[in-house]
């Protein structure tokens, strides 16, 4: 693998759109699971575009700005010493949209309250990250595909849901192609990568076992 695939790969499955993609194939092969079954088509649309705009738009305007104003170098931020501040505006936005989605914005609040069980996954999930990286350079990456990995196998393993069995193990290749992108690019060690991925799957299982 070469650098401009491997910067391909980091952009492309950057942690904070890995959220779209997991409610995305929710959204279409298990509805069910996510209390979306009875939306149609159009609204599903439009529940992920809000979903979209609140958990990468946001967060990636925010980046954008701490990276024109001279608060990180890289949008990567790659330096651990100025991941805390982004990374606390992330557990922010994401809290706030677990809030949202969760509490005041109706129906979805009542129909498809699994939603903001699994935004607050994913912001638990960054609260890790964020303590974590004060000391060590935890993988973000490697967090977020684990995540992703963790809510797909959970899920279909607890509600013998088969239709996740594809995109599951399409993951498990992705984030194996992700983890060596970030080799490539001497983002990460092998044990912070290692230990990115064990913090999303555990989180992820973890909120599947108890709260689903």
């Amino acid at each position: 693998m070469n650098n401009r695939i491997a910067i391909l790969l980091s952009v492309v499955f950057h942690p904070l759109i890995l959220t779209t993609y997991l409610f995305a194939l929710l959204f279409l092969l298990a509805p069910d699971l996510v209390g979306v079954s009875a939306f149609e088509l159009p609204a599903l649309g439009s529940l992920l575009l809000l979903l979209w705009l609140n958990t990468f738009i946001a967060p990636a305007i925010m980046m954008f700005y701490f990276k024109k104003t001279g608060v990180i170098t890289s949008l990567y931020v790659e330096d651990a010493a100025e991941r805390r501040l982004p990374y606390f505006s992330c557990i922010v936005i994401y809290a706030l949209a677990t809030y949202v989605f969760g509490w005041k914005l109706e129906p979805i609040s009542e129909l498809a309250p699994q939603i903001s069980v699994i935004l607050a996954s994913v912001t638990l999930s960054l609260i890790l990250v964020t303590m974590i990286s004060n000391f060590w350079k935890i993988s973000a990456h490697a967090t977020g595909i684990g995540g992703a990995i963790g809510m797909l196998s959970g899920l279909m393993v607890r509600f013998d849901e088969l239709a996740l069995l594809t995109p599951l193990l399409l993951t498990i290749l992705i984030s194996g192609w992700i983890m060596s992108a970030r080799l490539q690019l001497n983002a990460h060690t092998p044990g912070q990568i290692i230990a990115g991925i064990f913090c999303g799957l555990l989180v992820s299982s973890g909120t599947v076992y108890f709260f689903f």
